[in-house]
């Protein structure tokens, strides 16, 4: 199969961020709900989730639009905090400035899909440069239009921005519910980016094609 599209997931895949956010999710509900999040919790009901859905199961309640933004915007100030103190690991993933660079050499439509809210876009669009390699206004992310993952809308969303069938997409990326939500949106080819120590959670798994560390010669996932 050729590739025809490349749709990136960015926490946890093109930024290598997962400490943080954990940190940043744990101080956050240890403040708002006197709540230790589980392993199992980040897993199932964290990671690659929206931010509204994230609120709710934690909350324990339905919450309006003005409140999941306020309470959004709080865990993520603490999230960004974290991410500025430690200028060292501020960096796109190995690999990938490389692999984005191929893309646009050989004009193949790539976008972001990710359950970030607009105002950590904005922060990874400065820090990260990401209009070198991208069309902003392509980008996807939580903007209160979309289900979250594990539904398939944000990435079926993607593959229509770039003009690209889903089943000639490569996706990358690292959260359980961003990999069924590629595969519900029939996604051609999944690769799994997952740290050593946590890549037998996805080896084997019918959805996803590769598990690897980072984007160091992936553009052997182009072609066959």
């Amino acid at each position: 199969m050729k590739i025809g599209g490349v749709i990136l997931d960015f926490n946890g895949t093109m930024f290598l961020d997962g400490e943080k956010q954990e940190r940043a999710w744990r101080q956050f509900i240890r403040g708002v709900c006197r709540h230790e999040i589980t392993d199992e919790e980040f897993r199932l009901y964290v990671h690659g989730r929206n931010n509204r859905f994230i609120m709710e199961y934690f909350l324990q309640k339905p919450l309006s639009d003005g409140e999941v933004a306020e309470l959004t915007e709080q865990k993520e100030q603490i999230y960004r905090g974290f991410c500025l103190a430690d200028p060292a690991t501020l960096h796109l993933t190995d690999g990938l400035p490389a692999f984005l660079d191929l893309l646009a050499e050989r004009g193949i439509p790539h976008t972001i899909a990710t359950a970030s809210e607009r105002n950590n876009v904005d922060f990874y669009i400065r820090t990260f440069d990401l209009g070198r390699w991208f069309d902003l206004d392509k980008l996807v992310y939580d903007d209160g239009t979309l289900r979250g993952k594990p539904d398939p809308d944000i990435y079926l969303r993607a593959a229509q921005r770039i003009g690209v069938e889903p089943g000639l997409c490569l996706v990358a990326e690292d959260a359980e519910s961003g990999i069924q939500s590629a595969y519900r949106a029939g996604a051609g080819r999944i690769i799994a980016i997952q740290p050593e120590h946590k890549r037998e959670l996805f080896a084997g798994r019918p959805e996803v094609d590769a598990v690897v560390g980072d984007f160091i010669g992936f553009e052997r996932f182009l072609t066959d």
